[in-house]
């Protein structure tokens, strides 16, 4: 009898590991909430697939079945230490071609690695958990993931302490002959981006920075670099709404002036 009951437990046990999705997360009813990001701070997209949720924007890659940017507004106000449970990955209903079904990262050794991260968001438990659809995640490498990325959203947060409001955008360098994980090929990049803008349209200050998928302890400001660079390696165009003059300025500098680490 205590055999069977065993083996009953394991067959259940791998039928919700390898099957079981939920439909909707706890909270399926909206916040009331929003976060607007103005159009001058989005990038272009190589796909179209815009997705718009309530506190963030991504333009989806079905090819390689992740998001080639995310972009979000972070705030005084978005930093809160609500302790929220933490709740399953799944997949992204305004993905139209279906965002890499979570099971993708199980045993391949990559974290499932957040681009607008979820401490960012606990602000609401409805906004916590649209961070987990998994057109928001990206294979990380464990010990980048858990360090020096982890170092640069908090040093992020630290900014809008001081700064007031940011906006971020956010992604992996997708590119040809990457290593793919899952029975969906989600790549794995080599290098992640973040660029962080401060100010308006008007007086923008800008800095970015691309660091290698894998832990490092440099300081963050050894990782900085031109905009201009990311576009180049990402194909993408950013603050393609300035005007020509002000975006050229913007992307052509690498600087560390008004940004205090």
């Amino acid at each position: 009898m205590y055999t069977v009951l065993l083996l009953l437990c394991i067959v259940v046990f791998w039928l919700f590991e390898n099957f079981y999705t939920p439909d909707t997360y706890s909270t399926v009813e909206d916040d009331g909430l929003k976060t607007d990001i103005p159009s001058y701070f989005l990038p272009s997209t190589s796909t179209g697939a815009i997705v718009v949720h309530d506190h963030f924007m991504l333009s989806y890659n079905e090819p390689y079945e992740q998001a080639e940017w995310v972009a979000y507004l972070l705030t005084k106000n978005h930093l809160t230490y609500d302790d929220r449970r933490r709740p399953y990955f799944i997949e992204d209903p305004k993905v139209k071609t279906k965002s890499a079904d979570w099971r993708n990262y199980k045993g391949s050794g990559y974290d499932r690695g957040h681009l607008c991260p979820a401490g960012d968001r606990r602000f609401s438990e409805f906004a916590y958990n649209e961070t987990f659809y998994t057109s928001n995640i990206s294979p990380q490498n464990r010990e980048f993931n858990a360090g020096i990325w982890n170092r640069l959203e908090m040093q992020i947060r630290q900014w809008v302490k001081k700064y007031g409001d940011l906006f971020v955008v956010t992604g992996g360098v997708l590119e040809d002959g990457l290593v793919e994980i899952g029975e969906e090929d989600v790549d794995v990049p080599k290098y992640y981006y973040k660029i962080v803008a401060k100010g308006n349209a008007d007086d923008l200050r800008v800095i970015a920075f691309l660091m290698p998928n894998y832990e490092n302890t440099d300081p963050l400001h050894h990782f900085v670099v031109p905009v201009d660079k990311i576009e180049k390696v990402t194909g993408l165009d950013f603050f393609q709404e300035l005007p020509d003059i002000t975006e050229t300025k913007l992307e052509s500098q690498s600087t560390l002036a008004g940004w205090k680490f």
